[in-house]
């Protein structure tokens, strides 16, 4: 039995052979890059599954009309207007320390600390607010 074992044995390594390698070949999976064109329906199904962005739910828009962009044009340029004359009453030449404007359903009002500047604008419809603080140093006329 002993015999038996060596002789399996040496057999064993006598009958191993080398090991051999072929040339690995990179083949692209998308179709956009040469890959297999079937693959094409199965990509547009994961991307369109990992898409976060979702269509209006209005739809497309119609263009403007003339009237409409003036509109939006004239509702720019006033707030603009508001804009600067909350800006003149912060850092103008007749600087307020507070104060406060009321502009058709938004009520802004300012606190000039002399270190910040904390605007509040309220919609008085809905009661939503928001508030800017910046510093008062960065904002000041050279």
């Amino acid at each position: 039995m002993r015999c038996f074992c060596i002789a399996l044995a040496i057999l064993a390594v006598n009958s191993t052979t080398n090991a051999t390698a072929g040339s690995l070949t990179y083949t692209p999976v998308n179709p956009s890059f040469g890959g297999n064109p079937f693959n094409s329906s199965h990509l547009m199904g994961i991307a369109n599954a990992e898409n976060q962005h979702k269509p209006s739910p209005t739809g497309p828009s119609a263009p403007l009309t003339a009237s409409e962009r003036f509109a939006q044009q004239l509702q720019s340029q006033l707030y603009a207007g508001l804009a600067q004359k909350v800006s003149n009453a912060i850092f103008g030449t007749n600087a307020q320390n507070s104060g406060t404007f009321v502009f058709g359903d938004q009520k802004i009002t300012f606190i000039n600390d002399g270190t910040n500047v904390t605007l509040t604008i309220l919609n008085t419809t809905t009661g939503e607010s928001t508030e800017i603080s910046v510093p008062s140093a960065s904002l000041a006329a050279p």
